[in-house]
């Protein structure tokens, strides 16, 4: 079997990468990335070395080149993870949004499809999503099911909305194995630290200030990316052909709570006194749009395919803690920017030559 993992050299995907080379080495893993800037070749070049790894550097919006992909490495499966990602980024550029999460998509399917049919199979189609196409919900309202409407509230989620709709439209218009999972916020090593958690762990150990949107009182569903992983490994293998599978962590927390967890955490292994950092929390004008909270009922998965989550959050989070605390040396070339030097490189030698 042939699997297109697509953002392999991102966050999620470098770790759902390293787990499918590694778990299934009678299976070709092709990671395709456009190594932009949260595309990272350090995440994933200890793969290099393994026989079923491939890598293609490429962008999803180049319909031609997904075709010729598709063709070239007789793609029986598809998981979809490739997107702009960060809402912050999505409110000031929606345009780039659209394009590669919602056309990329597309170009994907149909890409897909018609090499299916070229086959005569029909291989699988996995798209990732996101629990912030639900929208926002109020303290009290019951978590996102799978029958949850859609309405998101910001250009990334609208995007990323689009882009299911799609999926789901080439399910029951041409008939394509399809499945799509929409997961909670998720956490862990290597994640590109714009987001909270990266983030604000670098920013206490260097003592800068812990900005926090309106009061810290947004709430959110955090997800341990490696449990993540061994969820989409379920839906991707054992799933049912057209169906949706929320993915949730079950740890509801608000903002200003995670943040004072994390400077306890730190400030522990850094043999401060406990609450030296809390002076660094500062208070800044509210995100546009900020939806208040996100949770995500996961029974579905559970009950039709088993899935647990394997680590509990605390232990989670003191192994994220630790990884940034080991790993400066990674922090340092993505704050200097070198990494990008080594994906150009390495772009030069993997780009998927028409």
């Amino acid at each position: 079997m042939n699997i297109l993992i697509t953002g392999g050299a991102g966050f999620i995907g470098s770790h759902l990468l390293a787990h499918f080379v590694q778990t299934y080495p009678q299976h070709v893993i092709v990671c395709l990335d456009a190594l932009t800037y949260a595309g990272n070749v350090d995440n994933i070049s200890p793969l290099f070395t393994h026989d079923n790894f491939r890598l293609v550097v490429e962008d999803i919006t180049n319909f031609d080149k997904m075709c010729l992909l598709m063709e070239q490495y007789n793609i029986d499966g598809v998981i979809h993870l490739a997107a702009e990602s960060h809402v912050d980024r999505s409110i000031t550029n929606p345009f780039k949004f659209a394009e590669t999460n919602v056309l990329g998509t597309l170009n994907l399917l149909e890409a897909f499809r018609r090499n299916n049919k070229k086959r005569s199979a029909n291989g699988r189609f996995y798209q990732v999503s996101t629990d912030e196409v639900y929208g926002s919900l109020h303290e009290g309202d019951e978590p996102f099911t799978e029958r949850t409407p859609y309405a998101p509230r910001s250009p990334y989620s609208a995007a990323k909305a689009s882009a299911d709709h799609f999926v789901r439209a080439y399910h029951e218009t041409y008939g394509i194995d399809v499945v799509l999972s929409n997961c909670s916020n998720n956490f862990g090593p290597k994640q590109f630290p714009e987001k909270l958690i990266p983030l604000f762990i670098q920013n206490i150990v260097a003592g800068k200030p812990l900005p926090i949107y309106g009061k810290g009182e947004n709430i959110r569903d955090w997800l341990y990316v490696q449990n993540h992983i061994e969820a989409i490994e379920k839906i991707f293998f054992e799933g049912r052909n057209g169906e949706t599978y929320n993915v949730g962590g079950g740890n509801e927390w608000r903002n200003i709570d995670i943040i004072k967890l994390l400077i306890r955490i730190v400030d522990n292994k850094l043999n401060r006194p406990q609450g030296a950092s809390e002076h660094l929390i500062t208070f800044v004008d509210d995100r546009l749009g900020h939806d208040h909270r996100y949770a995500i009922d996961a029974q579905k998965l559970t009950n039709e395919l088993g899935w647990v989550p394997r680590y509990s959050f605390r232990e989670a989070l003191e192994k994220t803690v630790d990884w940034y605390l080991q790993n400066q040396v990674w922090l340092h070339r993505i704050e200097t920017g070198e990494y990008v030097t080594e994906n150009k490189r390495i772009a030069s030698i993997y780009n998927l030559n028409m």
